[in-house]
């Protein structure tokens, strides 16, 4: 058996799938390997043994070998411990982007090596192209499904090692693909949300390992008490759903929307405003920036700026600060801008890297602030 250039990681999704089977078609000397993330507890419904078997069968298929790697310590080591040490402090982490980067395109990429493959390969929803000699991330030509968001911790080395078969292609064609090839996974129905909580609930799933207590919701603007919460870890900024809060004395009957909250004392701010003012920033400050490139494209520029999955562009302006953090001043205000998460900057369809939001200048947690603001540290 030869030994193959292209190692897929074959998830047991139709992505993948279709993946292995364009490179294949291509010509390429493929294999697949399946990587096991999570030790499952067999509480929930992350179902990573049928996603082995499907992994099994369409690499039977497709004539390709088949390898099996447990990264399950890795991941809880390098995604899970920091995934409940943001959630601790307050913050809302996004651990597949900590997953792509310590795991699919570090372990992953470090077995490939190991099995004698040159590159790897992915279902992601993005492209990488080469530019003279730099590698640029693209994001996928479905808008919809582009994952660049979650890609943007990779690196040149990364790239050059990388390829995305199915960038190019809209979720429909893939489908159509699948079904016209008998792919067996071609029905199957997309993964969501986090393999390790899955279908569980996800205040049961964090309360084992986080243990909360119950507290008082209040309104910001007077501090009346609205009702209570299970645990302000729980919840995040802008969030609606889960608040349980039925009709208040004296306010409309409207939806409450999370604004803000104090995890030192355990208290949850609600407003009855989707657009509320207290969580609406123009400015955010990050962590220690991470540029695919290598280094930012000038110290001060003008881009577009996710903070969250499939948030449309959003133009700014980044500085790039002495630390390595940037500052990001945006042309209109921002709704529920969440430290904790992930910052990406585009030039177009190029991703330029990104940084966890560090905090915002959004007026209420301004003032539950109990450090020195960092935008009046740059004023000064």
């Amino acid at each position: 058996m030869s030994t193959p250039r292209v190692m897929v990681g074959v998830s047991g999704g139709v992505d993948s799938s279709v993946a292995a089977w364009r490179l294949v078609q291509q010509g390429e000397a493929v294999a697949g390997l399946f990587m096991q993330n999570w030790a499952d507890d067999g509480s929930g419904e992350c179902r990573a043994e049928d996603d082995r078997r499907d992994a099994v069968a369409v690499c039977g298929l497709l004539g390709i070998p088949f390898h099996f790697r447990d990264f399950s310590s890795e991941y809880w080591q390098g995604v899970f411990e920091h995934f409940l040490a943001e959630y601790a402090a307050g913050r809302t982490p996004n651990p597949d982007v900590l997953c792509n980067r310590e795991v699919k395109f570090k372990h992953f990429l470090d077995a490939a090596r190991e099995l004698g493959a040159e590159r790897i390969a992915t279902g992601h929803y993005a492209r990488v192209t080469q530019r003279g000699h730099q590698w640029l991330l693209l994001r996928g030509a479905d808008r919809s499904k582009d994952q660049s968001y979650f890609l943007h911790q990779l690196g040149q080395e990364q790239l050059a090692a990388t390829l995305f078969p199915i960038g190019d292609l809209e979720k429909s064609d893939l489908r159509r693909i699948a079904r016209d090839v008998s792919l067996p996974t071609h029905a199957k129905k997309d993964s969501t949300g986090i393999c390790f909580i899955g279908e569980r609930d996800f205040r049961e799933f964090l309360g084992r390992y986080l243990p909360a207590k119950p507290g008082q919701i209040l309104d910001p603007a007077d501090g009346s008490v609205i009702a209570e919460h299970p645990g302000v870890f729980y919840f995040t900024l802008g969030q609606r759903e889960g608040l349980n809060i039925g009709g208040v004395r004296g306010r409309p009957a409207a939806p409450w929307y999370v604004v803000g909250k104090d995890v030192a004392s355990n208290v949850l701010y609600v407003d009855q405003d989707r657009e509320s003012p207290w969580m609406l920033s123009e400015r955010l400050r990050s962590e220690a920036a991470h540029w695919i490139a290598g280094s930012p494209p000038a110290r001060r520029f003008e881009c577009t700026a996710q903070t969250r999955y499939r948030q449309p562009d959003e133009p700014c302006t980044v500085d790039v600060l002495d630390d390595g953090s940037v500052l990001v001043t945006f042309a209109r205000p921002q709704r529920a801008v969440t430290p904790g998460q992930s910052l990406v900057l585009y030039d177009g369809d190029v991703c330029l890297g990104g940084a966890v939001i560090a905090a915002t200048d959004a007026p209420l947690e301004q003032r539950l602030r109990t450090t020195p603001s960092p935008f009046e540290v740059i004023a000064a």
